[in-house]
C-alpha cells in the first residue's frame, strides 16, 4: 500500500493534500468549549487550554480540530477532546449533534472576528461537560480551569486570540451563565 493509499483510507490528508484543499475550500471543524457543571447543570468552570499557535505564539484556547472524511461529528468531538484532554477526561457529549454556533474563520481577520491564518473554516461549536480528571495531552501546553468570570474577564481575554474570546462568550450566553 502506498503513502497515498494509506492517508486516503484513514481519512487524513497528506500535507500536500492539505495544503491544496485548504487554498480551495472551507474546512469543517468541530469547537469545544470544555466545562465543569455542578448537580443543577450550571457551569462553575472552563476549561482553557495554552497552546502553541502556528506563527510560534501562545495562546489560551478551546478544544479543536478537524473533522475527518466519513466521520460522524459526535466521534470528531470525542477524538479531539481525548487528544487535548486525555482518555480520562470523561466528556459528557449532547444528546443532539447540533451546535451551539457556527464559526467561520478566515485568514483575514476582519471578515468574522474569527481568525485562522491558514484557511477559510467552519466550525460548529459546542459545549461539552468534563466529568473527569482532565489531563492536557497531545499539542496542548497546559489546561486550566478558570470561573466564567475569570473566562471573560481582561486578563484571559488577552490571552486568547483568533476569535477564541468571542466563542467562550457565546458558549456561556447559550448556557445562561455569561456574567
Amino acid at each position: 500500500m502506498t503513502e497515498d493509499t494509506e492517508v486516503r483510507g484513514s481519512g487524513w490528508l497528506s500535507s500536500d493534500q492539505l495544503e491544496g484543499a485548504r487554498e480551495a475550500l472551507p474546512i469543517v471543524y468541530v469547537d469545544v468549549v470544555p466545562v465543569r457543571v455542578d448537580h443543577t447543570g450550571t457551569i462553575t468552570h472552563v476549561g482553557l487550554l495554552l497552546r502553541a499557535r502556528p506563527d510560534g505564539s501562545i495562546s489560551r484556547a478551546v478544544v479543536s480540530g478537524r473533522v475527518l472524511y466519513r466521520e460522524r461529528l459526535r466521534d470528531a468531538l470525542l477524538r479531539h477532546i481525548e487528544k487535548d484532554l486525555g482518555p480520562m477526561a470523561i466528556p459528557r457529549l449532547p444528546t443532539s449533534p447540533v451546535p451551539f454556533t457556527v464559526a467561520e474563520y478566515f485568514p483575514d481577520p476582519s471578515v468574522t472576528g474569527f481568525h485562522d491564518p491558514r484557511q477559510h473554516a467552519v466550525s460548529l461549536a459546542y459545549v461539552v461537560p468534563i466529568d473527569g480528571e482532565a489531563n492536557v495531552s497531545g499539542s496542548a501546553l497546559d489546561l486550566a480551569w478558570v470561573t466564567p468570570e475569570e473566562a471573560t474577564g481582561p486578563d484571559v481575554v488577552f490571552e486568547m486570540t483568533g476569535g477564541q474570546d468571542r466563542l467562550v462568550r457565546l458558549a456561556l450566553a447559550a448556557s445562561g451563565r455569561l456574567p
